[in-house]
């Protein structure tokens, strides 16, 4: 992972703070990048969908661990992106870069992708698609075993298999984060049909078989459901 600062939210602070660095300028961010705009916009959303996404998630999970950190990779290199991952000691990290701190246009857009990505943890998706790719690594490397193949056609058919499997289920679970996102986000106080505009600022991957995410429009339309009927994801 590249090298990042960690910009904790407000619910973490009994932590202990260090001085932090300014956002960075330059790199391939828009001339026109107010940083430190950008830094004090991601410390109130943060400091509301971080302890909104811990509650969901105490409340709808057991035995996992739902101490958030928020997060930014200082390298302004780094393409426009945001993800949940998990830190050396097991927190969920939702991370953003640069970039994407500043491609999103208002405090919706930005809640919307943090809760969509902290989502992703609560209903732990993450390990849920590492055991798909182990299950199609195992599948497609025992058929070319069976086959006669080489050790060396073998991992190549391991490695398409953690590829397939890997992206069976990608789409069913982004549009899940969707919805649970959607719910975080009102929680929070943000609007996630704003939010979820964000959407068509990216190109739209339709319905490729085995793609990684759906369409945009079907995605804004799981929003949409989620934001009038929150009471079925109870």
């Amino acid at each position: 992972m590249r090298r990042m600062f960690l910009l904790l939210a407000a619910f973490l602070s009994a932590c202990g703070q260090t001085p932090e660095p300014s956002l960075p300028e330059g790199g391939n961010l828009p001339a026109d990048f107010d940083a430190d705009a950008a830094e004090l916009t991601f410390r109130q959303v943060s400091g509301a969908v971080g302890p909104t996404a811990e509650r969901v998630c105490r409340a709808r999970t057991r035995g996992i661990n739902c101490n958030f950190r928020i997060a930014i990779d200082l390298d302004p290199t780094a393409p426009v992106n945001a993800f949940q991952t998990i830190d050396d000691q097991g927190n969920p990290v939702v991370l953003f870069t640069v970039a994407m701190l500043a491609d999103v246009r208002n405090p919706d857009e930005l809640a919307f992708v943090m809760s969509h990505e902290a989502a992703h943890h609560i209903l732990g998706h993450l390990d849920k698609q590492a055991n798909n790719a182990a299950a199609g690594a195992e599948f497609y490397g025992d058929r070319e075993a069976r086959k006669g193949g080489t050790p060396s056609d073998i991992r190549q058919a391991q490695e398409l298999g953690a590829v397939v499997g890997s992206r069976i289920f990608s789409k069913e679970f982004e549009l899940e984060a969707d919805a649970l996102g959607s719910i975080i986000a009102m929680e929070a106080g943000y609007d996630p049909l704003q939010g979820a505009q964000f959407f068509f600022r990216l190109p739209d991957p339709s319905d490729k078989f085995l793609g990684s995410h759906p369409p945009n429009a079907e995605r804004l339309e799981i929003v949409r459901l989620a934001v009038r009927n929150p009471g079925l994801l109870q």
